[in-house]
């Protein structure tokens, strides 16, 4: 369905230490033309889709703690961290499939665990909430688009206090059917189009390939940001490379 109208961690990308321009052209690009000399995409965006886990928030350490515990309570060996950085970004009851544990039980479990832990809400990166800030007042509509629970998603959010700049919160569904990025992102398009947003210049925001190529199913062009969770590589097929919020700034002509 295409829509063309109405923690330090080994699994992060490293970032290019020489000077850059004000965004860094994808590897490869495929959907969306970059202004190298400005920096920017094709402007103005009428909706930007955000990812949560690795873009928004740093939720690793809640996560790989909750998932540490789940895989013992069924006397699973406990793999390294960069191991289990792989399960942050896809649905999780595909990572417990994986385990050869029960999806649904195993997914239960870890829900009641990871939503009383301390480390629920983590800290959002540095600059990311300003960007939303300043989409929003800049009148561009935006969703989130993350596998992550809706419910969770908007309790995160909300203890940010950026709940209400988004004009939807869609995430998966609290019984697994929608948990696939794709699925998602074609929920967060079809709720903007009933609102009445204009869906020609859409663009998602996410760190992992997950996020490239989900929206790349529905003709989504996405920014790949290097600061979240992502390996060497999965930027490929984003328009752009944003390694820090300033440079996301530039790349949206917020600035």
């Amino acid at each position: 369905m295409t829509h063309t109208s109405s923690p330090e961690t080994e699994g992060r990308v490293p970032t290019d230490p020489q000077p850059a321009p004000a965004v860094q052209p994808a590897a490869t690009t495929t959907t969306r033309r970059v202004d190298l000399e400005r920096g920017t995409g094709i402007a103005p965006y009428t909706a930007v889709l955000w990812d949560l886990d690795g873009t928004i928030s740093d939720s690793a350490p809640g996560i790989l703690n909750s998932l540490r515990t789940v895989l013992s309570s069924y006397g699973l060996p406990i793999p390294s961290d960069s191991e289990l950085l792989k399960h942050v970004g896809p649905p999780i009851h595909e990572t417990f499939a994986a385990y050869g544990l029960d999806p649904i039980e195993a997914t239960e479990r870890y829900r009641a665990i990871y939503r009383a832990s301390e480390s629920f809400i983590g800290d959002a990166y540095p600059g990311v909430l300003q960007v939303i800030r300043d989409v929003h007042a800049a009148g561009i509509p935006q969703s989130t688009a993350t596998s992550k629970p809706e419910s969770s998603a908007r309790v995160i959010l909300e203890s940010y206090g950026v709940a209400d700049r988004f004009l939807t919160i869609t995430g998966a569904s609290d019984d697994e059917v929608r948990s696939a990025k794709a699925d998602v992102i074609e929920e967060a398009l079809r709720r903007l189009d009933v609102a009445g947003v204009d869906l020609s210049n859409v663009l998602m925001i996410g760190d992992r390939f997950y996020d490239v190529e989900g929206a790349a199913e529905h003709g989504v062009p996405a920014v790949y940001v290097s600061w979240g969770y992502g390996r060497l590589g999965e930027e490929a097929g984003s328009v752009a490379v944003a390694d820090s919020a300033e440079r996301l700034r530039a790349f949206l002509s917020l600035d």
